[in-house]
């Protein structure tokens, strides 16, 4: 059994299988799908949402917008080499122009990869998750099936992209984005629920939204590997590996601006991913410029340019795998030693110096205890709304979560999809008003 490139690309529209209009014009619907995400209120708030660094005032570090526009970028140009190289194995199909649109299913896949992450980075899921395993949210466990209970422990910001993008919130149309099939798929790290989260708890769609993947999985054929697990679509090691070489790179150079990592220990990290005729052009090069982040953001750029290279190289070699789903691991993991080891340097400092930094764990500290607040009494007043108090703060949720929903899992979902939108300012803000510690202006 194998997956067929045919199949995988599809522009048929969620919610709207049934109307398929031919526009034309210079736009693909792929690249509708980009435009559509740009333009939505989700993508926006991502401008004030942590990566990993907390927003200082005088550095601009990453944030989950500028992180989003760059993986979009970088998988853009990985889609770009892969299909320069797969056209040719496929010259002889009648369907081998639609690879052409690759491109623009990554580059837009790209771009909602985070679309459903948390205030406060990835800490902000765990605490989401640890609220209902080993905090109040505990006693709620006996009242929900296990696949609910399950999907509440693991809480996963990549099955909540999915839900941003497909559930029907009240008052919307359905599909949600009404995004193409492909797409969707391309964003699905983890094809199958939340009973094989594992220990790193992972999982790629909530039991609301089982039906809507299943459906999807179906039409573009992805392999079905037992009863709740799909091997994934082949673009999302694309996307994958976007975000991979984005997160640990741009990582790093943040790092430097922040002056955790001193210039001299950058540069030489950076290098490390080249040979020795390699790394004395680049010297030469940065013998122009005095400014010391140039020089970082000159190596970035090469780095990048180089696993991108490395990258569409690794799935073209290993394309027959991923077609037939067997391929294992990441498009890093099979990267050229030299490449391979440089990339580790950059994760092992990364996590001992960059995400254990002080003030990074101060942000999860307090985001620790502004998410738990805000489940708490969230929770509570959409499960007594006839208390006065769950009367007051039922007010502050937008129309278009379901707090009086017929089912208390509805209910809880209506609670975490109003706290995943925030932004930091107002997950912090609402927790100050609902603690008391401050009150609005008038």
């Amino acid at each position: 059994m194998t997956m067929d490139w045919n199949r995988l690309i599809c522009d048929k529209r969620l919610g709207l299988e049934h109307y398929h209009d031919n526009k034309g014009g210079v736009r693909s619907d792929f690249e509708r799908d980009y435009d559509r995400l740009v333009f939505s209120s989700p993508f926006r708030r991502l401008q004030n949402k942590t990566q990993v660094f907390p927003l200082p005032d005088s550095i601009f570090v990453h944030n989950r917008l500028t992180h989003s526009l760059e993986v979009s970028s970088v998988g853009k140009s990985l889609a770009r080499e892969v299909v320069m190289r797969l056209l040719p194995r496929y010259a002889h199909e009648p369907w081998a122009e639609k690879l052409r649109d690759v491109g623009e299913i990554v580059a837009a896949a790209c771009l909602a990869h985070d679309l459903g992450n948390p205030p406060f980075g990835h800490s902000g899921e765990k605490t989401i998750g640890a609220f209902f395993s080993e905090g109040q949210g505990l006693s709620l466990k006996p009242h929900l099936t296990s696949a609910q209970w399950s999907d509440l422990i693991h809480f996963e910001g990549n099955a909540n992209s999915l839900r941003t993008l497909v559930h029907q919130f009240k008052g919307r149309r359905p599909g949600g984005f009404a995004m193409t099939y492909s797409t969707l798929a391309a964003i699905v790290k983890y094809p199958y629920s939340s009973k094989h989260a594992g220990k790193k708890g992972k999982f790629g769609f909530f039991t609301s939204e089982k039906e809507i993947f299943e459906r999807i999985a179906n039409e573009l054929g992805l392999l079905q590997l037992d009863d709740e697990r799909y091997a994934r679509h082949p673009l999302v090691y694309l996307v994958e590996a976007a975000d991979d070489i984005c997160y640990q790179v741009m990582d790093i150079e943040d790092g430097h601006k922040l002056k955790i990592i001193s210039t001299e220990e950058t540069l030489n990290l950076l290098l490390s991913f080249f040979d020795s005729d390699q790394q004395a052009h680049m010297q030469r090069v940065m013998q122009r410029v005095d400014d010391p982040n140039e020089k970082v953001g000159y190596m970035r750029s090469c780095i990048v340019g180089l696993l991108v290279q490395e990258c569409a190289q690794t799935f073209v070699a290993y394309e027959p795998a991923i077609m037939q789903g067997t391929f294992s691991g990441t498009l890093i993991d099979h990267i050229s030693p030299l490449a391979a080891e440089g990339y580790r340097r950059c994760s092992e400092l990364a996590f001992s110096k960059l995400y254990r930094a002080s003030y990074v764990v101060d942000v999860d500290l307090a985001g620790n205890r502004i998410i738990n607040l805000l489940l708490e009494k969230l929770i509570g007043a959409v499960m007594h709304p006839e208390r006065n108090y769950s009367q007051l703060l039922l007010n502050k949720f937008p129309e278009q979560y379901d707090v009086y929903a017929p089912t208390l899992f509805e209910k809880i979902q209506a609670v975490l999809d109003h706290i995943s939108a925030m932004t930091d300012v107002y997950a912090l803000n609402l927790y100050r008003q609902l603690d008391g510690i401050s009150l609005p202006s008038v």
